[in-house]
């Protein structure tokens, strides 16, 4: 049901886009922008660790007036988490470090109100679909390796952000986003009850042409 919602969402905020670009193409820019994500799983998943990674993409800003815009993205998105512990095997302590990697292609579409001249607020649904999945294993003892995950994660997520942003200059902005993963992401066969979502902030700058 979530999934069916979000979707109608965000068909429906395209073809608003579509719809303004159409009315006013001297209201639409076109830019980019990247920046750091800090990632982590939330859910039924316990002492996981935020893995830092990055993303980058483009945006297209509709405004429909000095208050409102509307503004997908395509973004190229690195998400997961990772995992540290130690223990002692009867012999000696170890130490080890598992990190899951998932990078995805995520298409968020914000709706962002100017609370003044150069300070928006924004909110809006977003889908993502799954480009790969790691598993990487680090252990004091007994060495490190990886090995593909992508079986066991879903291939497509769905979201919500919300977050704030400024505006430096007529073509210079940053911003600060915070994604609810609302899909379990969790796709292991014989753990089906096993609730998985993705968490992400991620800090962005970027320029509008």
């Amino acid at each position: 049901m979530k999934r069916i919602i979000l979707a109608a969402v965000a068909l429906l905020a395209f073809g608003f886009v579509k719809a303004q670009v159409k009315q006013s193409a001297s209201n639409t820019r076109f830019g980019i922008k990247g920046g750091m994500n800090v990632a982590t799983l939330t859910g039924d998943e316990e002492d996981t660790k935020s893995l830092i990674g990055l993303h980058i993409g483009g945006i297209v800003e509709c405004k429909i007036n000095d208050k409102f815009a509307i503004q997908p993205e395509l973004l190229f998105s690195m998400q997961g988490t990772k995992y540290e512990y130690s223990g002692y095997d009867g012999f000696e302590t170890y130490y080890a470090e598992d990190k899951f990697k998932l990078n995805y292609l995520n298409i968020p579409i914000m709706a962002k109100y100017y609370a003044a001249k150069k300070f928006y607020i924004e909110a809006g649904p977003q889908i993502g679909f799954l480009l790969s999945a790691r598993y990487e294993y680090s252990d004091s003892v007994y060495g490190s390796g990886e090995e593909d995950a992508k079986d066991y994660v879903k291939s497509v997520d769905f979201g919500l952000n919300i977050g704030a942003g400024f505006d430096f200059t007529d073509n210079v902005f940053a911003g600060v986003r915070y994604n609810f993963g609302l899909s379990n992401i969790n796709d292991f066969e014989d753990d089906d009850d096993f609730k998985s979502h993705n968490g992400v902030l991620s800090i962005s700058a970027g320029y509008k042409f």
